[in-house]
């Protein structure tokens, strides 16, 4: 079908969801939509998969039912999923120190960060001024990971926390390669242990066999009127740390080269490289599938219910509360997840986990319902959380439930 303004959309819902489908056409007749897709799983079975508009508005090519989208900071969550299957298999205890799985990581002063507080952004490792980032092949995790054994924590580890933007992909691939027996890769963990078993296709690090065409064109915020409007909604905090180059918002942000530029997200070079804190690809309905496997329990992938215990925990603040130091607004972290909190609520209570990533894109699990949501668009809102296209699909599905 189209829409009043001429836009594809295709794809189902199952029966009494019709709500969400309506919101989704909505989004692209009033909320200025391009491009973009939602999909449910519940139980492992899909309840919601929808599509529609361009993958580019150049060409006026169609957004397909097998059409790759760049999720940006979501990746974050897809790692976080790989490392706790690790956890499942014994290679990796959450309160185990670091240094026990990679030595070099015990260099000034970090020898008793706990894995746990790794992955709950505590470990002071956020800033890129000492990174040496010259290239963007500098992000891959085999060039970063040495860097940062070698850094000195930012702050005093466990007494607050700040969002660990370019470099938790990488900390959290790093424990993967060294607990890992056959030493795989993130990317190739990933793929073994959970993409090819689901039959969904998400990468981090993308193929060269993949064709650009099926990829979409990223639309950053590029007018200089909606670039103002947008940075009104930044937390005052934050737009003040930005204007400030020595803040921590600053160091831990501020990308001097444009190595993460929206548009570098439309060609190869920054999608090729393994870098799990932003250049994850996929399939919407695969994040959801991927998603809703670990909700309902991953039995597939062998995840035990220690491991799930673990991610349905509600999530611990450091000693200073909830406050993130680097976004400027409280956020809950729990096992490198974004946690359902008072000041975030997602999914039907605090056991559900996820990951949003840049521009409005959000992938997240509630295991309440066994349900996996995913959402993701080539036309980027500013910021990242509740992007208002997102936040009336997610409201219009749990009218639905």
């Amino acid at each position: 079908m189209r829409t009043k303004n001429n836009m594809p959309i295709h794809g189902f819902v199952a029966p009494g969801f019709e709500l969400v489908k309506d919101e989704f056409i909505k989004n692209f007749t009033d909320r200025g939509e391009l491009g973009a897709a939602f999909s449910v799983y519940i139980n492992n079975e899909p309840v919601v998969d929808l599509w529609g508009g361009y993958r580019d508005r150049k060409t006026s090519a169609q957004w397909e039912k097998d059409t790759l989208v760049q999720v940006f900071s979501a990746t974050k969550g897809f790692a976080a999923l790989a490392l706790s299957l690790a956890h499942s298999k014994g290679y990796i205890n959450y309160d185990e120190t670091v240094c026990t799985y990679w030595p070099e990581f015990a260099q000034n002063g970090k020898e008793k960060i706990t894995v746990r507080q790794l992955l709950a952004h505590q470990a002071g490792l956020s800033t890129l001024d000492e990174l040496k980032i010259e290239n963007i092949e500098d992000l891959d995790t085999s060039r970063l990971s040495p860097s940062l054994a070698a850094r000195k924590p930012d702050w005093e580890v466990g007494k607050f926390h700040g969002y660990h933007a370019w470099t938790i992909g990488t900390l959290i691939s790093e424990l993967i390669k060294r607990t890992d027996p056959k030493k795989r890769t993130l990317k190739d963990f990933f793929n073994e242990e959970i993409a090819e078993p689901l039959n969904a296709e998400f990468y981090i690090g993308l193929p060269a066999e993949i064709s650009k065409d099926r990829m979409t064109t990223i639309e950053g915020i590029n007018h200089p009127i909606q670039l103002l409007k947008g940075l009104t909604k930044l937390p005052p905090k934050m737009l003040l740390g930005f204007l400030n180059a020595k803040s921590l918002v600053a160091r831990s942000l501020v990308d001097p080269k444009k190595f993460v530029a929206n548009d570098n997200f439309n060609h190869r070079p920054i999608l090729s490289i393994e870098f799990p804190s932003g250049n994850g690809v996929g399939q919407v309905k695969a994040m959801a599938k991927i998603y809703g496997a670990f909700a309902s329990g991953a039995k597939i992938l062998g995840l035990n219910s220690s491991t799930m215990n673990e991610l349905r925990k509600s999530a611990t603040p450091p000693t200073e509360g909830f406050y993130d130091h680097v976004n400027c607004i409280n956020i809950a972290y729990s096992l490198g997840f974004w946690k359902h909190f008072s000041d975030m609520p997602f999914g039907r209570s605090e056991s559900s986990f996820g990951h949003p990533g840049a521009g409005g894109s959000f992938c997240f699990a509630d295991p309440d319902e066994g349900l996996g949501y995913a959402y993701a668009m080539n036309k980027h809102g500013f910021g990242m959380a509740n992007e208002p296209r997102e936040l009336a699909l997610r409201n219009a599905l749990y009218s639905c439930l």
